[in-house]
């Protein structure tokens, strides 16, 4: 008995999801009627109202008011769920804050779609681009592709880049008036928007200009059973049967040292942030310049592994090795955690610190409410709401009201003290427009408190402080687009005037195309010849 109705709760649960994944795609691909988007236009801007601390920041509460019905009086025929992105994302990057964005619902697949997805190979992702003196180029590419490096992008299928590009700069939001991220994150990120304004994808082809060729290359999505086959040839191919290779037994010794070089590595990939689709590290300590004086510490994001050892271990060899200056690479650095920049800015200084302010909140429950958005999990919902005594006090204590306005304690926000090797010589920070959020608030740190000096372009996040922290993922209930709103403001003691824009270079440098063609970095050659270390 227990068996049937074990198969049957389990045949009713497959037969519910695949109705779900079927009528959820029907939602987002359909015209939905100018009654239904037009309630998701004043939905979202309900929640931005209720949600968004400083919403009106950049532009007034009647401009906006203005922007958001004039799109409803733009919309008089129906459109399915894509078109709608694109002309709301239009309408919200108005309000100036970079980490508010819109995105398109995406096409859901059912057990067996998904299984045969998983560990499918698409090496268009191998590809990195930028953009650079109206060029679209790759800048990195991953296995075989490397002949590509540099190569420019003429034709993505029928479309110029340039015309795509053209379009993708309407719809991305940037902090305050900065037009650096713009250009930057447009190349950066280009094949994400491509996937927003297009759909899903299972083919591309991309015509290239390298050197003096011309040519056209594919990429086609491979399913994890073509690869099994493609594997098996290969295989049949080998001059070598598998049956004549012989199992090598390994003795009690040689598997206990495998698995001590196993958990060397891994610790090794934690502390560098080993990022294994890209195989790269996201941080990274080098010594250049004359007799290696100038300590290099390039860190591609705030986000991953733990990073207290990486800091504790290179600033330690930095002070053994006794370096003249020291140069932090922040370019293409898009942020992360408070905590990371609050340790690295604590070996940069020699005084007590304040990281952030208090920062401004629109409820007392921004971590609660961040969980318990309408396009969460249910599974994360119900934890949610079984753990929700405890997160309602973790806010509750968080929080405080003072001259009418609600404020949020990070623990960035609490007075730090230096640490004890913090580094006392020069320091030079490059930075360019992708140089977003959490780094953009370490950069406000280090040029508010002249602490470095600063080369390349301005950032891209803003130097009086962003909306962040937290985040609601709002679903509009029609068209299935989401919002990702901050909740928090989270800015940096120092402030300057005019407000909106980013942190300036002291020395502005920009890199161009035939610098990429020619293997040369301007800023940081720039600094070696300011500190005399160039060879």
């Amino acid at each position: 008995m227990s068996y049937k109705l074990s198969f049957t709760l389990c045949l009713i649960l497959l037969l519910t999801s695949c109705s779900s994944v079927e009528k959820y795609n029907q939602q987002i691909s359909k015209l939905h009627s100018v009654e239904d988007i037009h309630e998701d236009i004043d939905k979202v801007y309900e929640q931005l109202q209720r949600n968004h601390p400083h919403l009106y920041q950049f532009s007034s509460k009647a401009v906006l008011d203005f922007k958001f019905d004039s799109l409803k009086k733009a919309i008089d025929k129906p459109m399915d769920s894509r078109t709608f992105y694109k002309q709301l994302s239009a309408v919200t990057k108005y309000v100036g804050q970079g980490h508010l964005s819109m995105s398109p619902p995406s096409q859901r697949f059912d057990r067996k779609a998904r299984k045969a997805l998983r560990g499918s190979k698409f090496d268009i992702t191998n590809l990195d681009f930028e953009y650079l003196d109206n060029k679209l180029f790759v800048t990195n590419a991953r296995g075989k592709d490397s002949v590509l490096i540099n190569a420019e992008v003429l034709k993505v299928e029928d479309e110029s880049p340039q015309d795509l590009i053209k379009k993708y700069k309407r719809l991305i939001a940037s902090d305050g008036y900065n037009t650096t991220l713009h250009q930057r994150v447009v190349g950066t990120r280009f094949m994400s928007y491509y996937v927003n304004d297009k759909g899903r994808f299972d083919s591309i082809s991309l015509t290239f200009r390298n050197s003096d060729s011309t040519f056209v290359k594919q990429y086609k999505r491979i399913l994890k059973k073509n690869l099994a086959h493609l594997k098996q040839d290969s295989l049949a191919k080998d001059s070598v049967k598998l049956k004549d290779v012989k199992k090598i037994k390994l003795t009690k010794a040689e598997r206990k040292a495998k698995k001590k070089e196993r958990k060397a590595e891994r610790k090794h990939n934690e502390k560098y942030g080993f990022i294994p689709d890209r195989n790269e590290y996201t941080r990274n300590l080098n010594f250049i310049g004359k007799d290696s004086a100038v300590a290099l510490l390039k860190i591609r994001g705030f986000s991953r592994y733990d990073y207290e050892d990486f800091y504790d271990e290179s600033f330690k060899l930095i002070d053994s090795l006794k370096a003249e200056a020291l140069v932090i690479d922040l370019r293409n650095n898009f942020g992360g955690r408070l905590k990371e920049i609050t340790y690295l800015y604590s070996y940069l200084t020699d005084e007590n610190f304040r990281m952030i302010n208090p920062s401004e909140v629109n409820t007392r429950f921004p971590l609660l409410k961040s969980l318990m958005a309408n396009s969460s999990p249910t599974l994360v919902k119900a934890i949610a709401g079984i753990a929700s005594p405890v997160l309602i006090t973790i806010d509750l204590f968080k929080t405080k009201k003072e001259d009418n306005k609600l404020y949020y304690k990070f623990k960035s926000s609490k007075e730090q003290e230096p640490k004890p090797l913090n580094f006392k010589g020069k320091v030079y920070v490059l930075i360019n427009g992708n140089s977003f959020s959490a780094s953009s608030i370490l950069s406000t740190q280090l040029q508010g408190s002249k602490r470095a000096t600063f080369v390349g372009e301005e950032t891209g996040g803003a130097y009086n402080g962003t909306v962040a922290g937290y985040y609601k993922m709002y679903e509009m209930p029609h068209t299935k687009v989401r919002a990702r709103i901050g909740l928090a403001f989270i800015d940096a003691p120092y402030k300057v005037t005019p407000d909106g824009y980013g942190v300036k270079p002291d020395v502005e440098l920009l890199p161009s195309y035939k610098d990429r063609l020619q293997s040369i970095d301007p800023e940081l050659e720039w600094i070696l010849e300011d500190l005399g270390q160039k060879n």
